[in-house]
């Protein structure tokens, strides 16, 4: 059984519709999750560096963003031996519309490429996102959705890879310098052609705190599964999130969030 390419809830927390500055920035997203699985519980560390061009350039009215992403990530399967590799490389191109009134919608393309560390999705597939934003009133009202495609749904070691859906939601508000608020996210697995593979799919909720000490602005969460289909059990993870600009324009702004992606969650053993 195999997962998604994109970790469910790896964009909470951004507003991933909105226009950013013209700028090159990092980010790093990690997070550390406990699974309710028997015998024995199933951890898992990802964790998300990239980089983030946000383009002078514009098309069909949008500002153009760039996004290079290499994870790294470490398990232990129901209480085995931890396994560490680095997950599947994601090269993306981005279009940021804003519509006026602190609305944006946002179009993500771009695509995992192959890897060998086997305990992880290891073949090619394409990445679709669509989100909107809110960020007026000190608020991030967003919503994204990805959609994922696998060119071929079997893996060298014949496991499934099925096409995907998540979503990831979140409702801050700021207060000066601090961000708090709720977030939630919810994945499935999309039909395939194989007869007798058990579709997973969760739904988690969970709260986020943010601190902006400008021009570095760091986030944590924590979200706790309140469904789930053939996980082997509820999972509980905390998030970091470090956003650092290397440049941008306008360098007495505070540090923006950014709409990055990520690593697919861990096939199950």
């Amino acid at each position: 059984m195999a997962g998604s390419a994109a970790q469910p809830g790896q964009t909470i927390g951004l507003p991933a519709g909105a226009q950013l500055p013209v700028g090159l920035y990092f980010v790093n997203t990690s997070s550390f999750g406990v699974r309710d699985t028997r015998p024995l519980d199933s951890e898992s560390n990802i964790n998300l560096p990239a980089f983030v061009w946000s383009t002078p350039w514009t098309l069909f009215g949008a500002r153009l963003n760039l996004i290079a992403i290499q994870p790294v990530v470490a398990s232990s399967p129901r209480g085995t031996p931890y396994q560490s590799g680095i997950g599947q490389p994601l090269l993306a191109g981005q279009l940021a519309w804003d519509l006026g009134n602190k609305f944006g919608v946002s179009y993500l393309f771009g695509g995992y490429l192959p890897i060998e560390t086997r305990f992880l999705t290891q073949n090619t597939s394409f990445s679709h996102r669509f989100a909107a934003s809110y960020t007026g009133d000190g608020l991030n009202l967003t919503a994204n959705l990805l959609y994922g495609i696998f060119i071929d749904p079997v893996s060298p070691q014949g496991g499934v890879y099925p096409d995907y859906l998540n979503i990831d939601l979140t409702a801050t508000k700021k207060f000066g310098k601090w961000e708090v608020g709720p977030v939630a996210f919810a994945s499935t697995d999309l039909p395939t052609r194989f007869p007798g593979y058990q579709r997973q799919g969760q739904i988690a909720v969970g709260g986020l705190v943010g601190y902006n000490f400008g021009p570095v602005n760091l986030q944590a969460y924590v979200t706790r599964d309140i469904a789930e289909r053939n996980y082997g059990g509820r999972e509980t993870r905390g998030w970091l999130r470090v956003i650092v600009p290397i440049y941008k324009e306008g360098t007495s702004a505070a540090a923006p969030t950014l709409p990055v992606a990520g690593p697919g969650r861990i096939a199950r053993q």
